[in-house]
């Protein structure tokens, strides 16, 4: 990528993030499907097929001795910009497939704060996709929490209620029950997300998508995160409030790391 490069000055650029982790690769498809998805609503042209980005990933793991933890970053980008500067030119879309070393996050607890930052909403930004020009307000909602002692932070929406953490979705368990903010289009509802959802529910764990608040939870029993890179992490503290290692996330982390290793992750389902 050179200075004129569009998505290095304007932003043009999506990715996605898959795991290789122990010897798996779980919802490799749902990743390399997402990536393209993601594409199209950048108006960038998705140019690899979701076969051709798998066998590719493939590839490049088996280059590392099998035990290493990885990240799976497929990308595209537009290189030229279109009749007006603001806007790509979509012919130009340019790709690339980055794997690289990542440790795996021991799941020793986090701390957490609310952001005085909100979630965009669809009008103003592609909060519909793994869009590169999402990731400075995360960042800047992370720098924010992080001087004031936290390692993460619940960030809202523009109407004030609760959407995700600065680095991945949330969870947090009440009387048995587990709540997540409901999907309202000002975040992106990750692939790890659903697929604890699932998980749990199939294992007769009532899990409810709400509108929810901060203070949600702050009276929470436990608070827990999902996302490709960490996977299924507990927050152990809340504000001023000490958390557990609780029963819902414990159930969603072991739940999670079977599926991952069994046939129905290797089959892609």
């Amino acid at each position: 990528m050179g200075p004129r490069t569009h998505a290095a000055w304007l932003c043009s650029i999506v990715f996605d993030g898959a795991r290789a982790f122990e010897g798996v690769t779980p919802d490799l498809d749902l990743h390399c499907a997402r990536v393209n998805d993601s594409a199209k609503k950048l108006f960038l042209k998705p140019v690899v097929s979701v076969d051709k980005w798998i066998a590719l990933a493939k590839e490049g793991i088996a280059r590392f001795d099998g035990n290493t933890a990885l990240y799976i970053r497929p990308m595209y980008w537009a290189e030229q910009e279109g009749p007006w500067v603001q806007a790509h030119d979509p012919e130009s879309t340019r790709w690339c497939l980055s794997i690289y070393e990542a440790p795996m996050r021991t799941p020793k607890g986090f701390s957490i704060t609310l952001s005085p930052y909100r979630r965009p909403t669809l009008e103003t930004m592609p909060v519909d996709a793994k869009a590169g020009c999402l990731y400075p307000n995360n960042a800047r909602a992370l720098f924010e929490a992080h001087s004031r002692g936290f390692d993460n932070a619940v960030v809202c929406d523009m109407l004030g209620n609760a959407a995700e953490l600065a680095t991945s979705n949330i969870f947090m368990a009440k009387d048995g029950v587990v709540f997540t903010p409901a999907a309202n289009g000002t975040f992106l509802a990750g692939i790890t997300r659903k697929r604890v959802i699932g998980l749990l529910r199939d294992h007769g764990v009532t899990v409810v998508e709400k509108t929810m608040t901060y203070h949600d939870f702050e009276t929470a029993d436990e608070i827990f995160s999902t996302g490709n890179y960490s996977k299924v992490v507990p927050a152990t503290r809340i504000g001023d409030r000490t958390l557990p290692f609780g029963p819902m996330y414990t159930k969603a982390r072991e739940l999670y790391w079977a599926f991952a290793h069994s046939d129905r992750s290797a089959a892609g389902a």
